[in-house]
């Protein structure tokens, strides 16, 4: 995600205006950024939960379960 596409979703959420004000377009790709890593957080975490359900899930499901969490992980990484 980079500064424009930060702005077009201030701009659609309501909030463009805001891109005038000194520093607020630091602030907003900050926050967009703090987002982000939420949410890869909470995707990696569905993943890896997957990965934990007992039952009939094999050694090759769980691996790769903990591979895609960690991969999603990954994408935030600087």
């Amino acid at each position: 995600m980079n500064k424009e596409d930060i702005i077009r979703m201030a701009r659609e959420a309501g909030i463009g205006w805001l891109e005038r004000a000194e520093g607020i377009s630091e602030f907003l790709e900050r926050f967009a950024n703090l987002v982000a890593a939420a949410e890869r957080e909470m995707c990696a975490k569905v993943a890896e939960d997957m990965g934990n359900i007992d039952g009939n899930m094999n050694k090759t499901w769980r691996n790769g379960c903990f591979d895609v969490a960690f991969a999603i992980r990954e994408r935030g990484a600087p």
